[in-house]
């Protein structure tokens, strides 16, 4: 879920920042909250826009209330003395999705504070009005609908502070593994930003509520979210909206459909692996030409002639499909346009390597002593014509990710050769210190 929690980092930052103010208590929240709520049945005050936002407010402090005052990233003498030195009911060690938490159970709250004693998640078990932030989101909208715009800052205020709050608690049940309430929880967040007069999109709150529902695979709420990123031209990371609609419609038995979604995203997206991935599939799986693919991609070089990346597609295409020299040639192309671009070296090295493996597994079941000599011979060569490419990606890349994954092969490739030369011995030691 690393995409949700990046695109979450900024509003979780942004809430703590906001929560130095002390929360109400609970009895008190309570209280407020009845007597906002009481004005508004009253026909002398429920016509003034005073009145729900007095009412939207309560509801807030209410919300906020069996919180507490623990602010996310605090250690826990800090979350208590913030508290007024709460005790918890119980302290136990706990695991949420493999991660370890010590967990502090309170009367209308739990904590859970992380391996370096930091606050983490906060999940209210006892809340005073379940319904508290999309009902202020309806207390805010009708006081918007009775003023005369003087208190329209106020409001666009507080419907970005709910869509925060509701993306925070989508993000916290998330963290102890609700998806389905999360994928709701990002969709009110989309909703209280969209409510007018603050009438704005969140497109990343919409393709999490599809993302957390695509992975409980209640696929028709994901592909109705997806769509609607569609519709706002917003489509994840490289394209990844159109991969999973094409997956939802593959699944729904719409072949068809799925081959428009996933070409549609890779007129957009033509790196994108994961439509790559769904295209070639299609195509191998349907037993249609699979020229069709190089069509859409010279198309898209027609478009970018010196975008490397395309060729880097190609040979990924290629190579997936066992047409390996038209692969190496289209790698090297990549290289020629941009000797910049690593993923050229990097394509050709996991090319090469992937090969030798598939050497190495036919030796291995080779019985016949000359065949078998043949055979580890070019697994050798094979495997020695990665490690160029891979030491040329390793230095050129700015990404310790990419760094790390190309270390790993060529510690495996350098380890074949660390006898046969000192040199290879070096290079071995070297890219295994890499982290």
């Amino acid at each position: 879920m690393k995409k949700i929690l990046l695109s979450m980092a900024v509003v979780l930052v942004a809430l703590a920042a906001n929560a130095q103010e002390q929360v109400k208590s609970v009895s008190a929240a309570t209280n407020a909250l009845n007597s906002a709520k009481e004005a508004t049945a009253n026909p002398k005050k429920n016509t003034k826009p005073a009145t729900w936002i007095k009412y939207g407010q309560s509801l807030l402090d209410a919300y906020a209330a069996p919180a507490g005052n623990g602010i996310i990233g605090m250690n826990a003498q800090e979350v208590a003395l913030l508290n007024g030195g709460e005790k918890a009911s119980e302290e136990t060690q706990v695991e949420l999705a493999g991660v370890p938490y010590i967990k502090q159970t309170f009367a209308t709250k739990n904590y859970y504070f992380n391996a370096n004693g930091q606050l983490a998640i906060v999940e209210v078990t006892k809340p005073i009005c379940e319904t508290a932030l999309m009902d202020a989101v309806d207390a805010y909208a009708k006081a918007a609908s009775l003023d005369n715009g003087s208190k329209t800052k106020d409001i666009v205020a507080a419907l970005k502070s709910i869509n925060e709050k509701l993306n925070s608690e989508a993000v916290t049940a998330y963290n102890l593994g609700d998806l389905a309430k999360a994928s709701v929880g990002f969709e009110n967040a989309a909703k209280a930003l969209a409510t007018a007069p603050c009438s704005l999109v969140d497109t990343s709150a919409i393709y999490n509520a599809g993302l957390t529902a695509f992975m409980v695979k209640d696929n028709d709420r994901a592909k109705k979210m997806f769509e609607q990123c569609l519709s706002y031209n917003y489509y994840g990371s490289d394209g990844d909206v159109f991969a999973k609609l094409a997956d939802i419609a593959d699944k729904a038995g719409d072949k068809a459909g799925s081959k428009a979604i996933l070409e549609d995203g890779f007129t957009k997206y033509p790196q994108s692996q994961s439509i790559l991935v769904g295209l070639i599939n299609y195509y191998m799986v349907s037993g249609e030409d699979t020229n069709r693919l190089f069509e859409l991609l010279d198309g898209a070089k027609k478009n970018e002639p010196n975008n490397a990346s395309l060729y880097y597609v190609e040979g990924d295409i290629r190579s997936k499909l066992g047409q390996e020299e038209e692969a190496v040639k289209a790698y090297l192309k990549c290289s020629e346009i941009n000797p910049e671009y690593e993923f050229g070296y990097i394509g050709l090295g996991v090319h090469y390597y992937n090969k030798a493996i598939q050497i190495q597994e036919a030796a291995a079941n080779e019985l016949d002593d000359n065949k078998y000599n043949l055979l580890v011979e070019d697994f050798e060569k094979t495997l020695k014509a990665c490690i160029d490419p891979f030491e040329k990606a390793y230095e050129l890349t700015k990404s310790q990710d990419v760094k790390t994954s190309v270390a790993e092969y060529l510690k495996n490739a350098c380890f074949r050769f660390r006898t046969e030369d000192p040199a290879y011995m070096e290079k071995y030691e070297k890219y295994s210190n890499v982290k």
